[in-house]
C-alpha cells in the first residue's frame, strides 16, 4: 500500500509539472493527519463521519516557469505550462472520505489536481451557475480553479473513497477556507 502511494505521490507531483497553472492550496504549518468536520442541510440527529486528510508532502516552491512539450501515443503535439509569481507552498494531501463524509463548503487561494484514488467523490461547485453535482470515480482527476471558486466534496457512495489533492498556493496563505453555502447550491 505504501509503494502504491508513493508512486501515486510521484505521478501526481508529475502532473503538477505537466498538467497545471498552479495548484490546490494548503494550510501553512498543517503538516500532519487532521479532519474536518462537515456541514450538510440534512436533518439526522447524527452528523455525518468526517473526512481525514494528512500532508504526505510540504516544500516551498520557488517560482516557476515551466514548459514541457511532446507528442500524444497518436502523434498530436502536447504541451503544458506551470508558471507561478513568487514563492509558493506546495503540498500533497491524501484525504480519506468514509460513506457520507463531506469537506463542507471551501476555498482554496490557488488551483488544485485532484487524483481519485479509490471509490466515488461528488463535487459541487459554485462556479457552475446550476452547481450541478460532478462525480469523479478511482482512476480519475479533475481540476480546482482556487482563487473565488466555492466547492464541497462529498462521498455519496455506499464505501470509503480516497483522493490525493496536489496544491500550490501563495506562500504563507491558508490552505483551505470554511465558505457558507453558495446561493447557487443547495445540496441536502
Amino acid at each position: 500500500m505504501m509503494i502504491r502511494k508513493l508512486g501515486i505521490v510521484s505521478a501526481a507531483a508529475a502532473a503538477v509539472v505537466l498538467l497545471a497553472i498552479g495548484v490546490l492550496p494548503a494550510q501553512a504549518g498543517d503538516h500532519g493527519a487532521t479532519t474536518s468536520t462537515s456541514t450538510t442541510t440534512a436533518t439526522t440527529a447524527t452528523p455525518p463521519p468526517a473526512v481525514v486528510s494528512k500532508n504526505l508532502a510540504t516544500a516551498p516552491v520557488s517560482p516557476l516557469l515551466l514548459l514541457g512539450h511532446g507528442q500524444t501515443l497518436a502523434g498530436t503535439p502536447w504541451s503544458a505550462l506551470l508558471l507561478t509569481r513568487g514563492m509558493s507552498d506546495g503540498y500533497v494531501v491524501d484525504n480519506v472520505f468514509p460513506p457520507g463524509a463531506t469537506t463542507g463548503w471551501h476555498s482554496h487561494p490557488g488551483p488544485s489536481i485532484i487524483f481519485v484514488v479509490s471509490g466515488t467523490v461528488t463535487n459541487y461547485d459554485s462556479s457552475d451557475p446550476h452547481c450541478a453535482a460532478r462525480t469523479y470515480s478511482g482512476g480519475s482527476s479533475f481540476n480546482d480553479a482556487g482563487g473565488t471558486d466555492v466547492h464541497m466534496l462529498r462521498n455519496e457512495g455506499t464505501e470509503a473513497a480516497e483522493t490525493i489533492a496536489v496544491q500550490l498556493i501563495p506562500q504563507g496563505q491558508a490552505r483551505k477556507t470554511a465558505q457558507p453555502e453558495p446561493n447557487n447550491c443547495h445540496v441536502s
